[in-house]
């Protein structure tokens, strides 16, 4: 059994759809490779701050994927966790003043992940719709479906991100 599986065994029962679609949404028969499928996967679970959940989905993609794939993942939720707050405060206020000036903040692993670049956007993209940044959803968006990801494929990476989300929160559960 795997570490998620184990971890879905501990969901109450309000939870049974979570623990259903954790089963269905990390199996092989989703439109993305495993690396977009556990990359995903990963970039969700560190981006909804649950270590339990962080912990099970990373021993579990290191079964699947290479060290890069995950440690973009990892990366990819951190930046994200950054970019996410910067841009939606810039988009909220919508104030030229704020939009005018540079971030000035480092994202180098944006621009030179270790592995794709196509599948980095696409674990940001996972990442920012856990927490919540339409702009950068949109933004993320496009450059995967620019880069040759489906529409299917952005759609399943979705799917991913919001069933690990439910998980995280219903892990929580006493």
């Amino acid at each position: 059994m795997s570490a998620v599986d184990l971890l879905a065994a501990e969901l109450v029962e309000p939870a049974r759809d979570i623990k259903l679609n954790l089963q269905s949404v990390l199996t092989a028969a989703c439109s993305l490779t495993p690396e977009q499928r556990w990359g995903t996967a990963v970039a969700a679970a560190v981006a909804s701050r649950n270590v339990r959940l962080q912990v099970a989905v990373v021993a579990d993609a290191r079964k699947e994927i290479g060290p890069a794939v995950v440690d973009d993942a990892v990366a990819a939720a951190a930046v994200m966790a950054m970019n996410n707050v910067y841009y939606r405060f810039r988009h909220h206020i919508g104030k030229p003043s704020y939009e005018d000036r540079p971030a000035r903040l480092r994202m180098n692993r944006l621009v030179k992940p270790a592995g794709s670049k196509v599948n980095f956007e696409l674990f940001s993209l996972a990442a920012s719709a856990v927490l919540g940044c339409d702009w950068c959803m949109r933004a993320h968006e496009r450059v995967v479906v620019e880069g040759g990801v489906t529409e299917e494929q952005v759609h399943d990476a979705i799917r991913i991100a919001a069933t690990i989300q439910g998980a995280a929160v219903a892990l929580e559960v006493a």
